[in-house]
């Protein structure tokens, strides 16, 4: 019962966020605020801490590789499948549908279950993760549908249509420019991401052989230590409940496409795995866990409308809960 403690209280964060919200404490776009401090300062820093507290064996890059999978594919599916589908539909689908919550929610359910080692095979299937949700996804979903950054559908005059008009360009100076332009966006998708420059400066580090002192790693405690909070309380402040039934319907759809996902890649986590148990079963919790954050960002940005998207996560979550709660209990009665 006592492991169940720390999930559970971050959905009672989320509830938090949203009364205080509902209240007038929090005012309608104070959320953007704890956008940035929890993407630019609170995640990185727990990113730091978990690489220079825990040691990182390089054969688990393997994870990274798998995680980096179980993020892509449901992006490319769901752009195949939804092909004939409105573009908002197609691109909330895509960018709540897939990715993984691991930093801000996978992190501490793992150490509720598993303990504190568990916690660098999580961090380690994060790294693939997370070159999708933290920039990959956005990238892709705006590419694929020819929406230009900046500007929410709505701006851009977005009708019904699966994707935004588009002309490839047939002269060479304009193809050159076009392919200029797409590179941009491309690196500043990634380079803008702090919490994946972060990664990679920590992968860099831990392959070239060093070691970060403790001293150094405990300056970022605080902030490993509050980034769960900082997370759930955000997404209680920015989430609604859906306003009518056309809302409801694109959660379900988002559920609808997580859950089949979702257990299909845990099953394959710890079925064909080669690792020990302890880590099979942190990598399959990583494949249940909850819409990522930085969805929320992206759904900001792209539809205008962070709030349904805030909603989904906490659905989700809820969900997860549920999930990784049945995998634990089903692996410790040696079901699995």
């Amino acid at each position: 019962m006592l492991t169940l403690l720390q999930p559970i209280s971050l959905l009672c964060i989320i509830v938090v966020g949203y009364l205080f919200k509902r209240r007038g404490l929090f005012g309608p776009r104070d959320y953007r605020i704890i956008q940035v401090v929890l993407f630019d300062l609170v995640l990185p820093g727990a990113i730091v801490y978990s690489f220079a507290r825990n040691p990182h064996d390089l054969s688990l890059l393997w994870l990274s590789a798998y995680g980096f999978v179980v993020a892509l594919i449901p992006v490319v599916v769901i752009y195949l499948a939804t092909s004939r589908h409105p573009i908002a539909s197609r691109a909330f689908l895509m960018l709540n549908a897939s990715g993984l919550n691991i930093g801000c929610f996978c992190f501490p359910v793992v150490q509720a279950f598993l303990g504190s080692a568990a916690v660098v095979p999580a961090a380690m299937f994060d790294i693939g993760n997370c070159i999708m949700v933290a920039a990959g996804t956005n990238v892709m979903t705006q590419t694929l549908l020819h929406i230009r950054p900046g500007r929410t559908l709505a701006e851009q005059g977005a009708g019904d249509t699966p994707t935004l008009p588009y002309e490839k360009p047939t002269d060479p100076d304009a193809r050159r420019l076009a392919c200029r332009s797409l590179r941009r966006t491309i690196l500043k998708g990634f380079v803008g991401s702090v919490p994946f420059d972060v990664y990679v400066v920590m992968i860099v580090l831990t392959a070239i052989g060093v070691t970060l002192p403790v001293w150094f790693a405990d300056l970022f405690a605080p902030l490993a230590n509050a980034n769960a909070s900082v997370a759930m309380l955000m997404v209680g402040m920015l989430m609604d409940v859906p306003s009518d039934r056309r809302d409801v319907l694109a959660v379900l759809r988002v559920i609808a496409w997580r859950l089949p996902f979702g257990l299909l890649f845990a099953a394959a986590a710890w079925f064909l795995l080669p690792f020990d148990p302890m880590i099979r079963e942190a990598t399959m919790m990583c494949c249940l866990a909850p819409i990522a954050v930085f969805s929320t960002l992206f759904t900001d940005e792209v539809l205008g409308n962070a709030r349904l998207a805030g909603f989904s996560l906490a659905v989700t979550a809820a969900i997860s809960i549920l999930l990784m709660t049945g995998a634990h209990m089903l692996i410790a009665a040696g079901m699995l």
